[in-house]
């Protein structure tokens, strides 16, 4: 038998814990010496131990754990919760770590509020264009919002388009429509040379051509473009300037690792 201080040593808990296990009839000693009062425990009792630790950083309370254990909870069973708290833990993880990056992105926005200069924006035409897209719906303009929409869709849009034998003929090509509601219609396309009126698992459209536009350039991954995107709007403002039509993106170089894209983002203006 162990002495109670061997025995929190041998579960990696404190001394305290034990007794407090004690008292709330969730893990008793083996052995109490009525002379002394000290408590004795069997090795055999660290399985239950580590399943009281594991139910408990499962979520549930003391009393919940000991109505558990007294049912008994086989070991299969346990290791089931476990996995399935496994996988609560990992997408909290990626979902905090997906938060730290917005806030990174932010600060970067904020740190550079009037550091881009104007002579970046480029005021030019630009050409009619036939696209093959596909189209979903994200729930806003944040980044977190259309990238896991616009990737897949063009990883979907690439597919069928190889698929139908159609080998893109220039970069490609995003815009989005605003609803009502707020939320945003993702266009995903793609320049293509192809007939518009076949029948095919992707829609064939035409860009008008627009006979002026506010443009930038945007270097690196999308996921950072907010910087980029404001300093548009800004040159927008401060030249009296309306916009007119959804906005476009231009992928110039979307190979390689995304901090090497460069994308141009056009603004349609108002004549």
């Amino acid at each position: 038998m162990f002495t109670i201080g061997d025995f929190a040593r041998h579960g990696q808990v404190s001394v305290r814990m034990l007794r407090h296990y004690d008292a709330l009839g969730l893990l008793r000693p083996a052995r109490v010496d009525p002379a002394t009062g000290y408590r004795y425990y069997e090795a055999a009792q660290l399985t239950r131990l580590n399943r009281v630790l594991a139910l408990k950083d499962l979520g549930f309370t003391l009393e919940q754990v000991r109505d558990i254990l007294d049912d008994k909870v086989t070991a299969e069973e346990l290791r089931g919760m476990l996995r399935l708290r496994q996988a609560e833990l990992h997408q909290r993880l990626a979902a905090e770590t997906a938060r730290l990056t917005r806030v990174e992105a932010r600060l970067r926005l904020i740190e550079s509020e009037g550091h881009m200069p104007a002579d970046d924006i480029v005021i030019k035409s630009l050409p009619a264009v036939r696209v093959a897209e596909l189209t979903a719906t994200a729930g806003g303009f944040a980044p977190e919002e259309i990238s896991p929409v616009i990737r897949p869709l063009y990883e979907e849009l690439f597919r069928r388009l190889e698929a139908a034998g159609i080998t893109p003929a220039g970069p490609s090509i995003a815009y989005y429509d605003q609803r009502e509601d707020g939320t945003v219609t993702v266009h995903a396309g793609a320049t293509v040379n192809a007939d518009p009126g076949r029948a095919r698992d992707f829609a064939v459209v035409d860009l008008p051509a627009v006979a002026e536009a506010a443009t930038i350039v945007h270097r690196g991954d999308m996921d950072d473009v907010a910087p980029t995107h404001q300093a548009l709007a800004r040159w927008i403002a401060d030249n009296d300037r309306r916009t007119a039509g959804p906005s476009r993106e231009l992928y110039l170089n979307a190979c390689g690792p995304m901090s090497e894209w460069v994308t141009e983002l056009q603004e349609p203006l108002a004549s």
